[in-house]
């Protein structure tokens, strides 16, 4: 009977191994199984957090651009004249030299006065499109807004102050359309 007893203790410990094993694989499965699950669901977490970074960053890549496609359609406003005041600069220059030149007969003054006349309205209509004459003589040389064609020693002014203007120089609102030619002392 000991023979039975030891074979059936064998076999009930044979039994447990079997169900150990049994029970193990299932765990080792799960753990198995919720792996791959898992990694995919960290997988589709960094997808979804890229996605997200790719949306903001276009986002913020739209948003620039409208905003600088708002400001060159604000500047185009602006600066729409700019073409035509150009072309009228060197009108007004020749308007000026006609105005400078003194005459002696009457005909000619009445002349001289509808040419002053023609003057004062062209520079009227180009104030009101927004250009002004950048003032230069007695007033520090301005790289931006100057073009030193000579310099002079003159001990009536400061160093680097605009002493001659040979040419004037107009802006366009806030814009430098010509810079004045002038001369500079040292």
């Amino acid at each position: 009977m000991d023979e039975n007893k030891q074979k059936s203790e064998e076999m009930e410990d044979q039994e447990n191994v079997e169900q150990e094993e049994v029970i193990d694989h299932p765990e080792q499965e799960v753990v198995e199984d919720t792996n791959p699950a898992s990694n995919e669901v960290e997988q589709l977490r960094q997808e979804k957090d890229e996605t997200y970074q790719r949306l903001l960053r276009l986002q913020a890549d739209y948003d620039n651009f409208r905003r600088r496609s708002q400001k060159e359609r604000e500047d185009d406003l602006k600066y729409k004249s700019q073409d035509l005041v150009e072309e009228l600069l060197p009108i007004v220059d020749n308007f000026e030299r006609a105005l400078q030149t003194e005459v002696q007969d009457d005909s000619a003054k009445s002349f001289v006065e509808g040419i002053n006349m023609v003057y004062r309205q062209l520079k009227d209509a180009l104030n009101k499109q927004g250009v002004e004459e950048i003032p230069a003589v007695g007033e520090e040389f301005d790289p931006n807004m100057h073009q030193a064609v000579m310099q002079v020693n003159d001990e009536n002014y400061e160093s680097n102050v605009v002493v001659e203007e040979l040419q004037k120089g107009y802006k366009l609102k806030d814009r430098v359309i010509r810079p004045s030619m002038v001369k500079v002392n040292q």
